[in-house]
């Protein structure tokens, strides 16, 4: 007999700019690290033989809870990754809802009947997760192994192993990030131990803990997904009253401020590139801008963020993390490592957002009154995770 240790990857950007991350390699968030840490002294004395995860980023960081301090190496395989999510990879959760209602209603109710095109369904997944699980026990008997992969082929796994129709996987619940699934294999058979099992992390580190979508009839506004579209002509009077409150809120009224000027200067911007301005959308109400510099730095592998701002009605409700997002998925496929921005220092409410989102100063540089923070925040994927782990 094996015991394995089911294990979701730690928070990633996927799930905190709730965009759909499949097959994308996406990046460990910064309460991801934190519960990598909690997931370590779960495992420190628990005996581990072997550790197998996906061959993902996300998982692969969240492996690095258990491997090193065991002594072990990481075994990757393919067969462990996350349903494919084909044509829906990278795209908002309000996107899907928008633009692909009819598919994305069969996927949030379990249709069996749903797939994407270029991706898998939730049949194909299952029975991949399930030959991946028993091979892997069929090279390490009567050992212990650690097993890190993906949410929603977690879920396609219990339902394989207890006999749960597609139709009524919603029944199982959601795993949390960092949650545990353990099962007991013998030949062909598995038997579940216990599932979706976050003990170790305390509220504070529960990605869970914080949404209410996964909940029978939950909904709050932090689980609002947005969509997102170019900056349009007709959208003056939205832009300019976002920039001049930002702008007097920092240094009150200026005879000189010309909003206009930099109303125009986005449309241009756009123009040259309709990913560079972005307008956040719920249904079909504006409620935020991000707008980019895709040019400055770009020698160094860096994109700027020129603006970025919600509405006063959706600030506080946990939404600004999805702007970042766009930035971020703006700026990756072009090649850029690094996201840049530039700060007043006494925006006490802006750093700490920038802060606790893995932004650091990297020096500062000329503003309109004084000085500004150049802040940073790295989006490749060489960070050193093990040093984060052990820091955090």
């Amino acid at each position: 007999m094996t015991t394995l240790y089911i294990i979701r990857h730690a928070e990633a950007e996927g799930n905190l700019y709730r965009r759909i991350h499949g097959w994308y390699n996406s990046l460990i968030t910064e309460q991801g690290y934190r519960q990598i840490a909690a997931l370590a002294q779960r495992f420190r004395d628990v005996p581990i033989d072997a550790v197998y995860s996906s061959d993902l980023f996300r998982t692969m960081t969240t492996a690095q809870a258990i491997y090193p301090s065991h002594h072990l190496e990481l075994h990757t395989r393919s067969d462990l990754r996350e349903i494919s999510m084909g044509v829906w990879e990278d795209r908002t959760w309000g996107e899907a809802a928008r633009f692909d209602a009819q598919n994305y209603a069969r996927y949030s109710g379990c249709d069996p009947n749903w797939k994407n095109q270029g991706g898998e369904s939730r049949q194909e997944a299952g029975a991949r997760i399930r030959r991946a699980v028993l091979d892997i026990a069929s090279h390490h008997p009567e050992q212990t192994v650690a097993v890190v992969c993906h949410g929603d082929i977690i879920r396609c796994l219990q339902a394989e192993v207890l006999g749960v129709p597609i139709p009524e996987m919603k029944t199982l619940g959601h795993c949390d990030n960092t949650g545990v699934m353990c099962l007991r294999v013998s030949g062909e058979q598995m038997e579940v131990v216990f599932r979706n099992d976050n003990s170790h992390l305390p509220e504070k580190l529960s990605t869970l803990a914080k949404q209410q979508w996964w909940r029978q009839g939950g909904t709050s506004p932090a689980d609002a997904n947005f969509w997102f579209r170019p900056l349009e002509e007709g959208e003056r009077s939205f832009y300019t009253g976002l920039h001049r409150e930002t702008w007097q809120g920092l240094y009150g009224h200026e005879p000189e401020y010309d909003a206009n000027a930099f109303f125009d200067a986005a449309l241009a911007r756009g123009r040259h590139n309709r990913r560079a301005v972005s307008v956040s959308m719920l249904g079909e109400i504006p409620a935020g801008v991000v707008e980019l510099d895709l040019e400055q730095d770009e020698g160094e592998r860096a994109g700027h963020i020129r603006f970025l701002a919600l509405a006063p009605e959706y600030r506080g409700k946990g939404l600004a993390p999805q702007l970042l997002g766009q930035a971020v998925s703006t700026l990756r496929p072009l090649g850029r490592e690094w996201v840049r921005l530039l700060c007043a220092p006494e925006n006490e409410k802006a750093q700490r957002f920038y802060a606790r989102h893995g932004f650091h100063p990297i020096g500062q540089r000329p503003g309109h009154r004084g000085r500004l923070d150049q802040l940073e925040k790295y989006i490749g994927y060489h960070t050193r995770a093990v040093d984060r782990i052990a820091l955090t």
